[in-house]
């Protein structure tokens, strides 16, 4: 895992890039604006520069406190609505180091309320799907060009991991750069499909999949990519 506090933060890269962490108490406060939001399990957040994920790190902290109140006496509801938790998170960052020091605190956050609550009981799976959606949901990418940082650069494409029924979750995978093709189409979700009219009269764009997925269970996303 890659500690954030080792990441040194040079004047080059704060040139090129325009590095600048936003401290705890200033993250909270902008949270607090969206409080109810960001203890709804399931309502998604995009950060498309996330930096090293000071708020990403501090949004999956108050949907698993939320987790842990309603389902600490069961384990399999622990996994199943953490790993929703989980999936609900996104991030783009332009450097890999970033990317992989996100892609570590929100494990570890995981992993450290998980293994407190089940200890010895807790699963390799559990554990393994939730480092795949790390793996897909935090992107190595620009999000000015909608394009990854490979190459070659290609189109950015996020995943809606959808909890359906039971334990089974429906994921539909999307380009970046057709989730909002301009402002004038009001969006409560990164996601959202609203009806073909707006309020204003103006028709409303739903997003097409470019890949749709079979229900999986939760604990087997990692298996059926």
């Amino acid at each position: 895992m890659l500690e954030v506090e080792k990441l040194v933060v040079s004047k080059q890269r704060v040139a090129d890039h325009g590095e600048v962490y936003t401290g705890k108490r200033e993250v909270n406060a902008m949270l607090d604006l969206v409080k109810q939001e960001t203890e709804r399990i399931e309502s998604k957040f995009l950060e498309p520069a996330c930096g090293t994920g000071n708020f990403l790190v501090e949004i999956l902290e108050r949907k698993l406190q939320v987790v842990i109140k309603r389902y600490r006496k069961s384990q399999v509801d622990f996994e199943r609505y953490g790993i929703v938790a989980v999936s609900s998170i996104y991030g783009v960052d332009i450097i890999a180091d970033n990317v992989e020091a996100t892609r570590g605190r929100l494990f570890e956050i995981f992993y450290n309320h998980y293994s407190e609550l089940f200890k010895s009981r807790i699963k390799e799976k559990c554990l393994s799907t939730v480092r795949f959606l790390l793996e897909k949901n935090i992107v190595h990418g620009n999000a000015l060009s909608l394009k990854t940082e490979t190459d070659p650069p290609q189109p950015i494409v996020f995943s809606d991991w959808a909890l359906v029924t039971g334990s089974m979750i429906k994921r539909r995978d999307y380009a970046f750069h057709e989730l909002s093709p301009n402002e004038s189409v009001p969006k409560d979700d990164l996601f959202a499909q609203p009806s073909l009219e707006n309020d204003l009269g103006k028709t409303a764009f739903i997003p097409e999949p470019i890949k749709d997925y079979p229900l999986t269970h939760f604990n087997k996303l990692s298996d059926a990519e």
